[in-house]
């Protein structure tokens, strides 16, 4: 049996210098996390636009400024507004202007055939000089391409969420962390030479892969070195209050930066900092004692008790203790895989990332600037991860994570009962949504790293983080809904997400357990 590990290092303390360094160490590194993962806020928002009418056509002042019909929209209460697809014939207004007709006065537009926008669109730049979407005419018929491209990213995180937990608990924590955060630096600094939108596409893939496998690396890694209630401190709130410390970030970036070939160029520049941390993070001990190589984990801990100015005993880990770890075996893989099948926690993290990505990409449709309601939206993020460490120091997991998740449904859905012209209070109750969903989302991941050993940790959030992909992968077409039904999005998470709340009932109570070391040492699954 592998040796108790806590018990081992109990010597090091709680919070010494060794442990802080590795907590801040590696909560500084998610922070590109925070401003790649939401960037399509900005890189991929659709200006107002509506029809080309080419200039050098022969049109008089009115018919010009009348060759655009109006149309009532929806997000705006009915008003009538330019439409975005549509122009009047050109050929028909051509002919009218030039026989000195006026537009409503001597010809009933009504009557007047339309086309498509055959000369392309005209896009306001009075936010973005450019984005994607106007770059590759990302509109109309070819608008389902929006969503899509928040998709293939999120497709890379899937990709990345089953191979990183493999390749991390083969290769180690620490190998993986850099070798992806490089990944996720290098390839959204070549999506900035982007050609078309297919190879935006495929590179923004790429980032996904690296953008989640460094994240669960480093997630892993800390949960894996620090202290029983230091740990607790870095998965709820930590790490994900340094994310949310890029995702703040973001809308700063986007406000000063509105050419979105420039603005990728600026969020891919943070990553080039963290590379001097490969000499100040170290590997997992508890990796390596799976992997037999128990002569590099007393090196590491005898290094950070030198750290902690405490003198550690002259056997650390007993090599009679250890067993050496290669892979998971045909018996660890099918336990895992029945465990996995029945959790519930698959359930919770699917719609909760459904609900956190829905509700952080809809930023740009909410009434007012988008940069300021995107700020707001990491903001609220900040009391959430200080809430879910608080819930989760002294409280139950189940109810902690029920209670959250019910709330955060609950105002979503309150949200399509808000009479258009009160956009402040729908505002204030989807950021109330956000600010629970988020809470949730903290809890799930330290949960879940809570439920599963050692040996198979590192594997099983990845398998739970590729399940939920999947949520994540739809989420952008929950907000494409928007364009059927305003209300629509939020009747869906806030169902989904209230569902989740009870399903959540049934995972297993961790509170005050150890962190399971093998198989043997894992909590049954109620239900």
């Amino acid at each position: 049996m592998m040796t108790d590990y806590e018990t081992s290092t109990a010597f090091l303390g709680e919070w010494g210098c060794f442990q802080q360094q590795v907590f801040f160490l590696l909560s500084l590194t998610v922070i590109p996390n925070g401003l790649t993962g939401l960037s399509t806020v900005f890189l991929a928002d659709t200006p107002s636009h509506h029809c080309l009418i080419p200039a050098q056509l022969n049109l008089t002042p009115a018919w010009r400024n009348s060759s655009i019909p109006l149309e009532q929209e929806s997000s705006q209460g009915g008003a009538l507004v330019r439409s975005r697809c549509s122009r009047y014939k050109l050929v028909d207004i051509l002919s009218f202007s030039e026989k000195g007709l006026l537009p409503d006065v001597d010809v009933n537009l009504s009557t007047v055939p339309k086309e498509s926008c055959l000369d392309g669109w005209e896009y306001d730049q009075s936010i973005y000089i450019s984005t994607i979407i106007s770059e590759w005419d990302l509109v109309c018929d070819e608008s389902w391409k929006k969503p899509l491209t928040s998709s293939f990213f999120f497709c890379g995180v899937l990709t990345g969420s089953f191979i990183s937990g493999q390749l991390s608990d083969r290769y180690g924590r620490k190998i993986l962390l850099f070798a992806t955060q490089a990944i996720q630096t290098v390839f959204t600094l070549i999506q900035v030479f982007s050609p078309s939108w297919t190879a935006f596409c495929a590179l923004f893939f790429v980032v996904g892969v690296g953008h989640i496998s460094n994240y669960v690396a480093a997630f892993v890694l800390g949960a894996e070195i620090l202290s029983p209630y230091v740990r607790t401190v870095y998965t709820t709130a930590g790490v994900n209050l340094f994310f949310a410390g890029g995702y703040m970030l973001l809308p700063f970036f986007g406000f000063f930066i509105r050419d979105w070939r420039m603005l990728l160029l600026g969020i891919s520049l943070p990553g080039f900092f963290f590379v001097p941390l490969w000499w100040f993070i170290p590997e997992s001990p508890r990796w390596l004692l799976s992997q037999g190589r128990i002569e590099e984990a007393e090196a590491i801990i005898r290094d950070a008790a030198k750290k902690n100015k405490v003198e550690p005993p002259s056997v650390i880990f007993s090599p009679l203790q250890v067993r050496p770890f290669f892979g998971c075996s045909a018996r660890e893989a099918a336990v895992l895989l029945k465990y996995l099948g029945k959790t519930k926690c698959l359930i919770c993290q699917n719609t909760l990332t459904i609900a956190y990505f829905a509700v952080s990409l809809n930023t740009a449709n909410l009434h007012g600037n988008v940069h300021f309601n995107c700020f707001l939206s990491a903001l609220v993020e900040i009391p959430a991860y200080i809430l879910s460490w608080t819930m989760f120091r002294w409280c139950s997991r189940r109810l902690t994570l029920s209670s959250s998740l019910s709330m955060g449904g609950l105002f979503l859905l309150l949200i399509q009962l808000i009479p258009t012209h009160l956009f402040s209070l729908a505002i204030a109750l989807e950021m109330i949504g956000k600010f629970a969903v988020t809470t949730a989302y903290s809890l799930v991941y330290a949960f879940t790293a809570e439920i599963y050993p050692t040996v198979l940790r590192n594997t099983a959030l990845g398998a739970c983080s590729m399940a939920s992909r999947i949520g994540s992968i739809t989420a952008p077409f929950f907000i494409y809904l928007r364009s059927y039904s305003v209300s629509l999005p939020y009747i869906l998470m806030g169902s989904l997400t209230a569902l989740a709340g009870l399903l959540s009932l049934l995972l297993p109570e961790s509170f005050g357990m150890p962190l399971p070391e093998t198989i043997d040492h894992m909590q049954h699954f109620p239900g």
